[in-house]
Parts: C-alpha cells; structure tokens; sequence
C-alpha cells in the first residue's frame, strides 16, 4: 500500500458538492502575498494540492461513468462537474497563472526545476480567452456522449448477446463463415448508429473550430499543437512521419498480407485478417478478469518486482475495472489519480490475446505514475503523450520475459510474440492514417459528411497495402473511422503512439544488450515526469526522440530480425 501524504492546504475532509466548496481556496491563493522565493514555492505547492483534489474527483466521475454507461446518476455527476465545476474554473486558473508569471520571484525559481513548468504556463495565458469556456463544457459534456452510444451495442451470435469487443473474438475462428457473420453483424450495428456518429462529430468539430478561432488560431489543429504543448515539433514534422510510414512500413504489411493470402489459399476480405493462416483455434491466455490480473502480476514480476508491486497495490486499493460487459464503455485506459497517486486501469477483457497486450499497456502507464507519483507538483506528473505513451508501450515489449504465464506450451509463446510483432508494424499505417486524417478534417472544417468519408476512403487506399477487398462493402470501409475512440473525445491524441512505439522498441533493442541496464534507464526515464524536455527523457531512457525514415528503417529491421528468430 502506498502512503498518501497528508493535506497541507486542504481540509481533509473537503468534498466537491459544489462551486461554494472550492471557491474560497482559489481565493485564498489569489489574495496571498508572495514576499519572496519560499513564499512563491509554497503558493506553487499549495496550487498543487487543489489541483491534485480537484483532478482526483473528476477522474472517479469519469471512471464510474464509463463503468457504467446505463446509469444516468453516474453520467450526470459527470456533466455536473464538466458544465457547472470546469467553467468557474478556468478564469481563476487563468488569474493564478498570471499572478504566478508577474510575480518579483520568478526569477529566482530554479531554472532547470521549473523551466517545463513555467513554459506551459506562459502558453496557457496565451491561447485562454474566457469566450471559450463554455464552449470547452460544452465540447466535454458532447464527446463523453461517444461511450454512451457505443458502450450500448451488442449483438447476438451463437445464442449470446455480446458486446462489440467480446463478439470481435469470432473474427479469429477458423470457420470463415463464422468470422463473416461475426464481421457482419458488428459493422451492421454500427452502421445503425452511423448517422447519429456522424452528426455527434459534426457539432464537435464545429465547437472545437470556434475555439480555435476565439484563442486567434486559423484552424484547431494549430490551437491544438499549442494547447497540447507540443514544443518539440510541428505540423510538418507530422507529415514526414507519415510519408515515412508510407515509405518504410507498408510494404512490410503488403508483405504479411501476401503471405497471409497464400496461405489462406484465397483472396482476403476483411474478416480474414485476424485469423490464423494454420487453422489453429484462437489463443485464450486467461478465463477471467480475475485470472488476467493474477498472470499478470506473476507476468511482471520475472521482468521486474517493482512492475509487479504497483499492480498488487492497485488490486488491493480496488484500482482495476478489467472485464467487457453490457452497459461498459469501449477501449481501455489507464486514468491517473493525482492525489493519491494509485491510478486506475479500465479495460474490456473478453480472454484475448490483445487483451493481454492492453493489460501490459495499461499497466505500464500506472508503473508510470507510480514511478512519477513523488515529483514536488501534480504538474510535473502531468507528462506529454509522447512520453506516457513510451511507458506504456515499452511496458508491451518488456514484458515478453514474463509471458509465459501466459502461454504454457512454448509454441503459443512465439505465436503470441509474433502476431504481437506483426501488430507493431501493421499498427504504424493506422495511425499515420488517423493522424493525417485529423490535420484535414481540422484545417478543412467547412466540410461536409460525405467528403469527409470521401477522404477518409482516399487515406485507407493511400496506406492500404490493396491485398484486402472491400468491393460491395464500401459502405462499411467508410465510416470505420468512427471505431476509433480518440476522434471524437481526444483530438490529435494519436501520432504520439507512432512516436512512442518507435522509442519501444530502441527500449527493447537495449534489453538485448544489456537488460538490466536497459530497464534501470526506462525507469530512470519515467521517474523523471515531466521535468524535462522529450528529447532528454528520451535519452535518460537510453533512446532518440526519432521518428525519421532512416530511424523507422532501422527500427523495422529490427523487428524482421526478431520475426524471423520466432519462424
């Protein structure tokens, strides 16, 4: 059990029943002098310690929401706080950042401590504009409405009424009639719901332009590369990655595909992709969420005892939501806890071999935070994507060691390697995809529906592999952007993960040359928060901040090489 440090500012026993609880300490911060240097270090400390509370409550809002989408009480404790609590926040925040920065102490503020700190800062009071505030109510109250619609969906094969992550399990039996009904009836639930996907994006994609607009941007993609901090590149950066990926991985995909295609013995359709060409049965690594949790405590403890300590402490402060269910949200997360420093892990386990990748995903971003959990601010824990996202995915990798719990027969251990492996490299296209297709959709925002499908359709054929034939599903192919989570509720969240898989596997690259120096740095890495620039957590962990064509072709020999020791 980890120990929660004691409130310093705060009451202890302070709870968020409305406006009137928190005001007065955002006053309290506005009104107190700061007559020197210790003097602004315990303001900055004490800001923390809201802001820790504050964050904290809102992620349980989130989390029990998401736990469980049917009840209206949960979701409307959510929108309470997004629409009543987050607006009167955002001027006093906007206020105690500028006290901060006209403060006679500034100066004397450690450099190197705060430097990442007081850069952030600088830009929030640049971009705010108290004009946006309701619109950001608004646009939280309107995207959380994407897990209610999709949290809801089921359908009914064999007898049993699923939901979409456990009826995705059938796309990998070996009886392709059974994968098509499968495809079929989860694309067709889908569809019902297309429009009202579609009409949801279109109010959010006209709320996020009018901010942009507001804060004196073009468009929201640049307001976005400011809000989200991104210091250490630019749009074009962006586009380079993506033609890399199309340079240097899809041809690597275009090859599984043929290779794919061959063995299958005819002409691939989407659901012939997740099958296994030898005509084995899906692996089932673990029966239960129970069994998930067990194995991979016992997984992460042959890699490292501390990964396996922050698990077994998560467990026992009842941290962990691992199971799909009826009513569930989708996707998986690890939502962070900024006062108590324990974070919570959401999934929908449905006894899959992703599943266990997205538990170790998970279960590196909380590593992460513990690792970060004793940093002086809540905001130096607040670490960009491209970090967060290397934790996470290193973690994928890392914890190969401790599969075998897992995967019994040494056989199934290599399969689960390699379908993993392969993943890595088919997943790149994907997000090259996603990330090219937000820059459009937010630097084009007056289109309409039909050519924003249009497009859509343009990128799969311009990062498809044209192995895999979609004649008479077209419909279908054009409206697969809306499975993707981060669109609607986390915009530009999404080339990070390009970013950090390239750094995953330079972590696990220096594994093989020396593992426990290799772990010693990632660690070393994470523990830094976000003290540092990318670029120097990058290299703490024994890595570049790299995502160039010369780096990518590498990094993918890298990986064949691996493949092939699996064949």
């Amino acid at each position: 059990m980890i120990v929660i440090k004691q409130r310093r500012f705060l009451p202890d026993k302070l709870k968020v029943t409305g406006w009137e609880a928190l005001e007065p300490y955002f006053n309290q911060l506005l009104q107190r002098k700061i007559e020197s240097k210790a003097d602004l270090e315990n303001w900055l400390k004490d800001r923390s310690e809201l802001e820790a509370f504050i964050s904290e409550d809102l992620a349980w809002r989130y989390v029990r929401m998401t736990c469980d989408t049917n009840n209206k009480e949960l979701e409307q404790a959510y929108v309470f706080f997004v629409t009543e609590i987050e607006p009167k926040i955002s001027p006093l925040n906007d206020l105690l950042n500028k006290k901060l920065v006209q403060s006679p102490f500034l100066d004397a503020l450690d450099h190197d401590k705060y430097f990442i700190y007081l850069r952030g800062i600088k830009k929030e009071i640049e971009i705010f504009r108290e004009a946006n505030v309701p619109l950001m109510a608004e646009i939280a109250t309107e995207s959380q409405k994407y897990g209610s619609i999709m949290g809801s969906l089921t359908v009914n094969i064999d007898g049993k009424e699923l939901t979409l992550q456990q009826a995705s399990n059938y796309l990998k039996s070996t009886d392709r009639a059974k994968r098509e009904e499968a495809f079929t009836k989860i694309n067709d639930k889908r569809l019902q719901h297309a429009d009202e996907l579609d009409g949801l994006f279109n109010r959010l994609l006209k709320l996020r332009h009018q901010v942009a607009v507001n804060a004196g941007f073009d468009n929201y993609r640049d307001y976005m590369f400011a809000a989200m901090g991104r210091f250490d590149y630019t749009p074009a950066d962006c586009f380079a990655f993506h033609d890399a990926i199309k340079t240097e991985v899809v041809p690597l995909v275009k090859a599984f595909n043929e290779k794919r295609k061959a063995e299958l013995g005819y002409e691939l359709r989407p659901w012939d992709l997740e099958v296994d060409t030898q005509n084995r049965p899906a692996l089932e690594p673990f029966t239960s969420g129970a069994d998930l949790l067990d194995k991979t405590i016992g997984c992460f403890k042959k890699v490292d005892e501390y990964f396996a300590w922050c698990i077994e402490t998560m467990d026992n402060m009842e941290r962990l939501d691992l199971e799909s269910r009826i009513g569930k949200a989708p996707g998986g997360y690890n939502y962070p806890m900024a006062e108590t420093n324990a974070p919570f892990i959401f999934m929908n386990a449905a006894s899959s071999t992703r599943d266990v990748e997205t538990m170790v995903h998970e279960g590196g971003h909380a590593v992460h935070s513990f690792l970060s959990k004793d940093l002086e601010l809540a905001a130096f824990k607040n670490c960009p994507s491209e970090v967060a996202e290397l934790a996470s995915m290193s973690m994928e990798l890392l914890s190969y060691e401790g599969q075998d719990v897992f995967y019994k027969e040494p056989s199934d251990l290599k399969r689960a390697k390699e379908e993993h492996l392969e993943g890595i490299i088919k997943i790149l296209p994907w997000i090259a995809t996603i990330d090219k297709f937000q820059h459009w959709i937010y630097t084009n925002p007056q289109h309409t529906t039909a050519e924003r499908r249009k497009y859509w359709m343009e990128l799969s054929k311009e990062f498809g592999t044209g192995m895999v034939n979609w004649i008479g599903l077209e419909h279908i192919q054009a409206c697969t952007w809306q499975k993707q989570l981060h669109l609607f509720e986390v915009p530009f969240y999404y080339i990070e993960y390009g970013m950090a898989q390239l750094g995953a596997l330079a972590v696990w690259r220096n594994t093989q040359q020396n593992k426990a120096n290799a772990i010693a740095q990632y660690k070393q890495a994470l523990s830094l928060g976000y003290t540092k620039p990318i670029g120097e957590i990058y290299k703490a962990a024994g890595i570049e901040f790299n995502f160039g064509a010369i780096y990518i072709r590498e990094l993918m020999a890298f990986v064949k090489s691996e493949l092939n020791k699996l064949i």
